[in-house]
């Protein structure tokens, strides 16, 4: 994902880079204000109705799963997992889920279109390795520690934070005149 976007935003190469920055730090100053009031909106205790209501497909899920196995017989079942078992934890169903998840709700998110601004700006290489750094150490953080984090600070304010660091952003973009339209013409 990190990669195509890198590779979106470097297409627009071919826009003005006066065009491209001021839209750019408008959308990041839009991203900003949608997470503040979504932020605002949002109950407290968002992060947990989430966290159970994931938890409650989950099971209903394995359920369905083992009376499906236990109807059907296992032996249905097993020439396609003999298979399978050669690619090892690739095709285990946990990460087919994961990576599906993670790159269908990574699709056009705000993440994505980050990205995408930044590679228009900046050198592509450093976006493709920090953005793929990020996501990484992000979602190592979630996994690792999500349930605890969860537990500890609610989705609201992350969500807030998240509003203001877009807004910072934004208005870095604007405060700094090397960041800016002519950025790489101060920069000669």
């Amino acid at each position: 994902m990190t990669f195509l976007s890198v590779v979106l935003g470097f297409a627009t190469m071919v826009i003005p880079r006066a065009v491209t920055f001021y839209v750019s730090t408008g959308l990041l100053a839009l991203f900003g204000v949608k997470m503040l009031y979504e932020g605002w909106n949002m109950s407290s205790d968002e992060g947990r109705e989430e966290f159970d209501e994931v938890s409650e497909e989950l099971r209903k899920r394995e359920e369905v799963e083992t009376v499906g196995d236990q109807e059907q017989g296992l032996s249905t079942r097993l020439p396609l997992r003999r298979r399978l078992r050669c690619l090892g934890p690739v095709t285990s169903a946990i990460f087919l889920q994961a990576f599906t998840l993670t790159f269908l709700a990574e699709w056009g998110d705000r993440s994505q279109i980050t990205t995408i601004i930044l590679a228009a700006r900046e050198n592509p290489v450093g976006i493709t390795i920090g953005g793929t750094l990020g996501h990484a150490l992000c979602t190592a953080l979630a996994v690792i520690g999500g349930k605890m984090v969860a537990q500890r600070i609610s989705v609201k304010t992350v969500t807030i934070i998240g509003g203001v660091v877009f807004l910072l952003f934004a208005a870095t973009a604007l405060l700094h005149p090397e960041l800016g339209p002519q950025g790489s013409d101060l920069a000669s």
